[in-house]
């Protein structure tokens, strides 16, 4: 029996990763990104009609501003359309649309609102229920000033600051001082109301720093060996981050670890000094999370194989420029990969399927493998590809696959 017979086909793999999660992508044939995820309140429209709002947001859903309204609206279960803008070649007619250039942008019903905490604003008033502000009048008028301050207190530029910036001891630590300071504001404020929220309920104020305290604490244990969870000085910060981790509509919407640290040292030229925070075990084995990667994998399968030939180094193994055996050993893995996900939950790999030093399996084909697995880990970025949830599930098994095999 061929190795490549080993593993489920394509269409066994698509089968068995639907009936295990609900997540599904509507796909986009020679765009980038290649896959959009569907809004969770879009059954809701009739037949025929236009979702109320229109979200114009980044191609690889890294901006944090971007992602306070897709949370809001996801919160609200308002019906949605994105329309995605490569920032780094913006297209004419949105530059002249939007005055300041920037994402994301709305249309509510046919008018332009743009900046994040005005579009969140907007939204709130035409779409009242489900509630964002609380309803009592001094409360409401709280939340409104504690979000027009998440914009003005200099926390997001101190923070920022203090995970790019490399400086002397004496800098460095006056930076983290002046960095902590504001971390205890953000203490305290959560302490003013009962619950683990910055108001008595769950509002905008919590989505406008959302995106941007789960940034920093995917950065910081990696740029500056700091960490924010399970820091025994922000007890109230870590019942923050419990609490959002309860909510569905968080979890569309976040980005993982993984891609938060790719992110920075990517776009900002930042060196890693510290360890990245394990991967969640538990979403490592929900299934729910490892058949929504599997779907994934499965459904975007082509455009998956063709990045993988054109960038991952795998074409330096083609003999005499055949890309055929190549594109064999390609496809074999990452069906391998489907399958463990969709059934080998907690289960170590038999040795040698791949590869390895007792294995009959030719070692070109191993190495083709091995070179597919390492590059995926760190390609598919959050929630661009998949769930935060399902990425962290992808690269454990990635993970598992490495080490039980090579």
């Amino acid at each position: 029996m061929s190795i490549q017979n080993t593993v489920s086909t394509w269409e066994e793999v698509l089968e068995t990763a639907r009936k295990n999660t609900s997540a599904r992508r509507v796909k986009r044939p020679g765009q980038s990104p290649s896959t959009a995820p569907i809004p969770s309140s879009l059954h809701k429209l009739p037949p025929n009609t236009e979702p109320p709002v229109l979200l114009y947001r980044d191609t690889n859903s890294w901006c944090p501003f971007c992602e306070r309204v897709w949370f809001a609206l996801e919160e609200k279960e308002i019906p949605f359309a994105t329309e995605f803008i490569d920032l780094s070649n913006k297209p004419k007619w949105y530059t002249d649309l939007v005055p300041t250039t920037l994402v994301p942008a709305t249309k509510i019903e046919g008018n332009l609102v743009y900046e994040s905490k005005d579009i969140l604003l907007a939204l709130e008033e035409r779409f009242p229920h489900p509630a964002l502000l609380p309803e009592n009048p001094e409360e409401n008028a709280v939340a409104r000033q504690l979000v027009e301050e998440a914009e003005t207190n200099g926390f997001k530029e101190i923070a920022y600051k203090f995970v790019r910036e490399t400086s002397v001891d004496a800098d460095e630590l006056a930076l983290q001082a002046a960095f902590e300071a504001k971390l205890d504001e953000l203490e305290q404020g959560l302490a003013k109301y009962p619950g683990p929220y910055f108001v008595s309920t769950f509002s905008l104020v919590d989505i406008v720093y959302s995106p941007h305290l789960d940034r920093l604490a995917a950065n910081l244990p990696v740029y500056r060996g700091y960490h924010l969870k399970g820091n025994p000085h922000f007890p109230r910060i870590n019942a923050w981050f419990d609490a959002l981790n309860q909510r569905p509509a968080y979890h569309r919407v976040k980005s993982d670890n993984i891609t938060n640290n790719l992110l920075m040292r990517r776009r900002w030229g930042v060196e890693p000094i510290g360890n990245p925070l394990p991967l969640d075990v538990a979403d490592s084995e929900k299934i729910q999370y490892r058949a929504e990667a599997a779907e994934r994998l499965s459904d975007n399968r082509e455009v998956a194989i063709a990045d993988i030939i054109k960038n991952s180094g795998v074409q330096a193994i083609a003999a005499d420029g055949d890309f055929t055996t190549v594109k064999d050993a390609v496809d074999f893995h990452l069906r391998q990969l489907a399958d463990y996900l969709i059934h080998g939950n907690g289960e170590t790999l038999p040795g040698g399927r791949t590869g390895g030093k007792n294995s009959s399996v030719d070692l070109l084909f191993a190495a083709v493998g091995a070179i597919t697995f390492a590059y995926l880990r760190n390609r598919i970025c959050a929630p661009r590809d998949m769930s935060a949830g399902a990425a962290t599930a992808f690269r454990s098994a990635i993970d598992k696959l490495l080490t039980s095999v090579y």
